[in-house]
C-alpha cells in the first residue's frame, strides 16, 4: 500500500487517480499509524514552502516521515514535496526543511534570462544523469514531463539523477538512498508520469 501524505497542501485527487490508473493500492491519509504501516510514502505539495513546512510540523507528520525514511521505507517527494526533502529553502526568507537530502532550495530567477517567464510552466525533456536509476525503469532519456515551479534544488550535485533545461540545467529529480524527489508532476505528465509512478510502486 502507498500512503499519500495529506497535510493540506497537495494535489491529492490527481495523484490518487494516477495511482488508481496503474492499479496501485493507495490511501490519502494524515494518520501517522497508517503512514507507518504503508509500504511506500508519497509527499506531495503545492504552494509556499514556509506554509507547507509549518503545516507538516504542526501536524507532527514531519517526524513520522523522517523516521520512516530513515528506517528505509521508499519515499517520493513531488514538486514542493521534493523541495521539502532538502535542508532548507530560501523562498521569502530562510526556512528549515526535512533534511533528508543535502542541499537548498533557491529562486530560479537570478539563474536565468529575464526573457524567460517565472514560474517555469510547461513540458520539458528529462536529461537523466543516472539513467539506470530504478525510478526511470519504464521511461527513456528525453521523455517529457510537466513542470510548475519558481524555485529549484541547488547545491545537491551528488544527489541529482535528472535535470531539465530552462535557461540552464535545473534539478528535475534527486535521490538519496531510499528517498527520491521529482520537481515535475508525474500525475500531470501523461504516460511518462504514470510509468514513473509504476516504477516507484515496484521499488
Amino acid at each position: 500500500m502507498i500512503a499519500i501524505v495529506d497535510y493540506g497542501v497537495g494535489n491529492l485527487f490527481s495523484l490518487k487517480s494516477s495511482f488508481a490508473a496503474i492499479g496501485a493500492e493507495v490511501i490519502v491519509t494524515s494518520d501517522p499509524s497508517v503512514i507507518a504501516k504503508a509500504d511506500r510514502i508519497i509527499l506531495p505539495g503545492v504552494g509556499a514552502f514556509e506554509d507547507a513546512a509549518r503545516k507538516l510540523r504542526d501536524s507532527g507528520l514531519d517526524k513520522v516521515i523522517i523516521e520512516e525514511a530513515k528506517g528505509g521505507k521508499p519515499l517520493l517527494g513531488i514538486c514542493l514535496g521534493m523541495q521539502m526533502l532538502f535542508e532548507k529553502s530560501y523562498e521569502y526568507g530562510e526556512h528549515k526543511g526535512l533534511g533528508l537530502i543535502p542541499g537548498a532550495v533557491k529562486p530560479i530567477r537570478p539563474e536565468i534570462s529575464e526573457e524567460l517567464k517565472i514560474p517555469h510552466i510547461g513540458w520539458n525533456p528529462l536529461h537523466m544523469t543516472e539513467p539506470e536509476d530504478e525510478l526511470f525503469k519504464y521511461i527513456s532519456n528525453g521523455d517529457c514531463v510537466y513542470f510548475v515551479h519558481s524555485y529549484y534544488a541547488a547545491d545537491c550535485d551528488g544527489y541529482v539523477i535528472a535535470t531539465a533545461e530552462y535557461g540552464k540545467e535545473l534539478t528535475a529529480a534527486v535521490r538519496n538512498g531510499n528517498v527520491w524527489g521529482a520537481q515535475f508532476h508525474p500525475e500531470k505528465s501523461g504516460k511518462v508520469g504514470l510509468n514513473i509512478l509504476k516504477a516507484f510502486c515496484e521499488i
